[in-house]
């Protein structure tokens, strides 16, 4: 036997739906709201009441929207699922036409109107359009608790002529009137409804043709509130860019210190094009992996541009009483509404429930001071309706569905939001510097220097006042002495953090010559290398293994170990060193020098290859052109330093997405312990090539004996 069968739905499918499908009360309301939206309401005001009694407390939702006619009403409303609103999008689309108010419609699945079934029981709906009668239904949404199928439950639904107007006197619109309601709302709740109201629109392009109030007769519940105009000049850093395609275009940061920030300036940065990349393992022909740089293109799929505007906050106590009056406010209002949020058509789109769709709050484990967490910034994250359709919301709301095309949104918005990060990790070291707990940045010895200027001003006992300053200054320098004790300490735990850094740097060496032919004297001296590396960073510690050494022969040794990545990322090495016959020696551990020219040239090659030049090169040279130094000089032919030189070897700052910004510090310190610097001359203080003026330029120098 064969016959066709259809699927009966039971009446309480419809609860069931509306308690799963939308996940809580504050975006049932938002729900609603945006539907209001989608009809071109110019304003929306929600209306609750007694609220804390389920039973006697009713939501009212009212807009001046276009309203509903009988048959929208009967054949799209009480559809859940309808493509009606998806049909009128890519047929707006297609035809380039937008509503009276230029919007495309938020909503495509048919299932805002759930909104209702999650936040109460009984439901009455008034609406009326342009030209037509009102109409109006009551739903009670208890008797869809039956057994009874979908179909054996009519709905009384009545057309009549225009009793009321809506909202602002408005002869069109809508309005939910909601109770029985499923729960009770607590202040907490109330206020969260209304930042997340206040949230719909970006704050940075607010929709002036779109308002949304709250009113609830328990005004107290919303006292003390701050919102987005009473803390956005607090903001120090600014960001504003566009992601288009595969690049960062018209990128402008900008730090703005308070006028009592007397010792910092305002610092501008603008970069016309970025190139968005990430760094990716490929496999070769002979089945090994390299690193490579893909970019991360947002033209792969239906996105369109991106526009990112960021501000971000220091909350360090001692900042924050320079200039803020409400510092408990301000952090408290960062902490619940900090984040960075997407926005379509400048209406929010509410991610996972949450504010951390980057994974800022895990990222900063890792880096506290130079990361960003929610709490610490304000973002905004705009997309276009009509050119984002890869970009699907889940029928949740809770964000959109993770696919390929989101996957890669995330990328793009993540490598942006680090190019900020690394700016506004520059500023952050002046700050701390001049700002921190102390100007000096030793809160225990300017606390000392506070209590000497005490004493001098009010003891005047001279041999009372000598004794004093005595133990202060013994104070202060066995304080010195711990810190720095502790500092070397620190200093060699970050070499031997970066040791494992530079056996990656080996063994992805080691890769490039064992598939090569003829390469068993490089791989040779690459093991030797590889098993003797952890001496050489104990030598820091240790003093052992100096000795005098030929630079000559030390740089041909460190370009004789990378010359395997040097030959597949082709870039050429120049040595104008090997034409002077003069025989250049110091004193020092050969391994660790030649662990920082390693490293230097390993950033090059990769910053030659992100500034994609044609005919990458390096040049190497030994020179007496910085005056009491021998130094060894070391350019390319890219695009140079994007961070200022003057803060380029502190601890983690860099520019280089992903990095961590150690290389150039440890290679300063290692210098220091040799006796001599780490300096960044300018082209003209040396002989170069006319081809490396606008590259980075590196002199390692030691003092001469």
């Amino acid at each position: 036997m064969k016959e066709s069968i259809a699927f009966k739905p039971r009446a309480r499918l419809m609860s069931q739906l509306g308690e799963q499908l939308i996940k809580d009360e504050n975006i049932a309301v938002l729900e609603l709201i945006k539907n209001s939206y989608d009809a071109d309401a110019k304003e929306v005001k929600v209306t609750m009441q007694n609220l804390d009694d389920p039973l006697a407390g009713t939501i009212i939702i009212e807009d001046n929207g276009d309203g509903m006619s009988l048959d929208t009403v009967k054949n799209y409303w009480m559809e859940p699922g309808t493509d009606n609103k998806e049909k009128k999008l890519q047929d707006m689309i297609k035809k380039d036409i937008r509503s009276k108010l230029n919007r495309l419609p938020m909503g495509e699945k048919g299932i805002g109107r759930f909104g209702v079934h999650k936040l109460g029981n009984k439901i009455t709906l008034i609406t009326c359009s342009e030209g037509e009668d009102e109409v109006y239904l009551q739903i009670d949404w208890s008797i869809f608790d039956s057994s009874k199928y979908l179909s054996d439950i009519p709905i009384e639904i009545i057309e009549r002529p225009p009793t009321q107007k809506f909202l602002n006197n408005s002869s069109t619109g809508t309005k939910i009137i909601i109770e029985k309601l499923k729960t009770s709302w607590t202040r907490g709740k109330v206020r969260e409804l209304y930042r997340s109201m206040n949230s719909l629109n970006s704050p940075f392009k607010a929709i002036d043709s779109f308002k949304v109030n709250l009113d609830i007769d328990k005004k107290e519940w919303l006292k003390g509130l701050l919102e987005y105009e009473d803390i956005k000049d607090y903001s120090l850093f600014k960001a504003k860019m566009i992601l288009s395609g595969d690049k960062i275009r018209d990128y402008e940061y900008h730090f703005t210190p308070w006028k009592s920030m007397k010792k910092l300036d305002e610092r501008y940065n603008r970069a016309d094009k970025i190139d968005m990349v990430e760094e990716i393992r490929v496999k070769t022909d002979k089945g090994k992996n390299r690193k490579e740089l893909k970019p991360i293109d947002l033209s792969e799929y239906k996105i369109g541009d991106v526009e990112i505007e960021l501000l971000s906050f220091d909350l360090d106590s001692s900042i924050l009483k320079m200039e803020v009056t409400d510092v408990k406010g301000l952090k408290e209002y960062l902490k619940i509404n900090g984040g960075i949020f997407v926005y379509r058509d400048n209406i929010r789109i509410y991610s996972l429930g949450e504010n951390d769709w980057l994974d800022l709050d895990r990222s900063r484990v890792n880096a506290p001071g130079d990361k960003l967490s929610t709490n610490l910034v304000l973002g905004s994250v705009s997309i276009k309706r009509d050119a984002s359709s890869d970009l699907q919301e889940k029928t949740n709301r809770e964000g959109f569905i993770e696919d390929d095309a989101y996957d890669i949104f995330k990328k793009a918005v993540s490598f942006a939001v680090e190019k900020f990060e690394r700016d506004r990790a520059q500023d952050k070291q002046h700050i701390k510097k001049y700002h921190g707990s102390t100007s000096k940045s030793e809160p225990v010895i300017a606390e000392v220097d506070k209590l000497k200027k005490k004493v001098e001003k009010k003891i005047t006992d001279e041999e009372l006042k000598r004794e004093i300053f005595g133990c202060l200054n013994n104070i202060e320098k066995d304080y010195k002495h711990i810190t720095e004790v502790y500092q070397k300490s620190s200093s060699a735990g970050l070499s031997m953090s970066v040791v494992l850094h530079e056996i990656d740097k080996i063994i992805s060496e080691l890769e490039h010559a064992i598939v090569a032919e003829r390469a068993s004297e490089h791989v040779q001296l690459l093991v030797k290398r590889l098993g003797t590396l952890t001496d050489g960073y104990a030598s820091v510690v240790k003093s052992k293994t100096i000795k005098h050494f030929d630079l000559k022969k030390m740089i041909n040794q460190a370009l004789f170990m990378v010359d395997f990545r040097l030959s597949a990322h082709e870039v050429t090495i120049e040595k104008q060193y090997i034409n002077k016959q003069d025989e250049f020696k110091i004193k020092g551990n050969e391994s660790l020098i030649a662990s920082i020219i390693i490293n230097i040239i390993d950033n090059a090659i990769w910053w030659l290859h992100y500034a994609k030049i044609t005919n990458k090169k390096m040049f190497f040279d030994i020179t007496r052109d910085i005056p009491g130094y021998l130094s060894v000089i070391i350019a390319d032919n890219g695009k140079g330093f994007t961070i200022p030189t003057d803060i380029a070897t502190r601890p983690f700052i860099t520019d280089k997405p992903g990095g961590m910004g150690l290389g150039l510090h440890l290679a300063s310190e290692l210098m220091k312990q040799h006796g001599g610097d780490l300096f960044f001359p300018e082209f003209n203080d040396l002989q170069l090539p006319d081809e490396y003026e606008h590259g980075a330029i590196i002199a390692l120098s030691f003092k001469e004996e």
